[in-house]
């Protein structure tokens, strides 16, 4: 019998794989206020958003992978490319896989087995179709691939590693939700060689903050789900991680990390032009409608309790 987790999306090439020794790089960014930005997915109006609340504030931004997804309209991919990549940016398996040809892995979701076959299918095909819109933008293709996997940011002395997946591999699902539920200590094992106190993720589509015990001390991972769709159930906004000196108003929960604010903020992109935009290009029965179109109108069977695992935490409904 054929080994289900090589099956193009599910499959991890090796060259998505790091050693978590290469967080103990100096920081590429420093900043007082920064807001990482994992899984746009070519929400043009999620990114409209985003820009305003770090200029709001003169906060840096990391989009941390998968900005694109959705965005298989010409002018949309220019766009959305060409605004993020005006920023310090991170690609995920989307643009890494966007950037060549088939590598045998599919979308590179690296999806675990909880995650059903059809839904693999579907976000293969999404990419297929995103690759052949890439296709016609071969300079923006070679950005895309050129783009790092990981990086260290610095806040009030605060140690950051930006990752789209874990601390071990691009596409990596040990920061998912379900992993640090069932399986904690084997995201633990993978921080004992990563010297940062935070970990800004995203990658597995539900954002989850849980603080992990290392031989270091603790280790926070905070999960930001996805910018540019829900990520409650009835909520119609997306979510971002901030990292700043002093607290947002804004937050949905939060906790604080070596005197530095970590906490999950709305997203409150429009959400009526997004949804009209996004049935346009994706009708009734298309790849993306049957995973996406539910969770984009009323959210994902999710909420914030599931998300905030630190009794500690201030946090408020979404």
């Amino acid at each position: 019998m054929a080994d289900s987790r090589q099956a193009p999306g599910r499959s991890c090439p090796p060259d998505y794989r790091y050693p978590p020794g290469v967080f103990s790089a100096p920081p590429a960014l420093r900043a007082d206020a920064l807001y990482v930005v994992g899984g746009l997915y070519g929400n043009a109006f999620a990114l409209d958003a985003v820009l305003a609340m770090a200029r709001a504030e003169g906060a840096a931004l990391v989009f941390n992978g998968d900005f694109n997804w959705f965005d298989v309209e010409d002018e949309a991919f220019r766009d959305v490319n060409a605004r993020v990549l005006g920023h310090a940016a991170l690609r995920g398996n989307v643009e890494t896989e966007i950037a060549g040809e088939d590598s045998g892995a599919g979308c590179g979701c690296g999806y675990p087995d909880w995650v059903g076959d059809a839904e693999v299918e579907r976000s293969n095909a999404i990419l297929e179709r995103l690759r052949a819109t890439a296709r016609a933008h071969p300079a923006l293709r070679a950005r895309l691939g050129a783009l790092p996997m990981h990086l260290v940011a610095e806040v009030g002395g605060v140690r950051i590693g930006v990752v789209h997946g874990d601390a071990e591999s691009l596409a990596g699902w040990l920061f998912s939700q379900e992993l640090l539920a069932r399986r904690p200590e084997r995201a633990a094992r993978a921080l004992e060689a990563a010297p940062v106190d935070v970990f800004a993720s995203s990658h597995t589509c539900l954002p989850v903050m849980q603080a992990l015990a290392t031989a270091r001390g603790p280790v926070l991972v905070a999960n930001n789900g996805a910018a540019g769709m829900p990520n409650f159930r009835g909520a119609r906004h997306g979510v971002a991680t901030r990292i700043a000196l002093a607290p947002s108003r804004e937050a949905l929960y939060g906790c604080v990390a070596g005197g530095v604010h970590v906490e999950a903020v709305a997203v409150r992109y429009d959400h009526e032009a997004w949804l009209e935009r996004f049935d346009r290009v994706w009708p009734a029965g298309s790849p993306a409608a049957a995973s996406y179109r539910e969770r984009i109108v009323a959210g994902p069977g999710y909420g914030v309790a599931d998300a905030m695992r630190i009794s500690t935490a201030r946090s408020r409904a979404a």
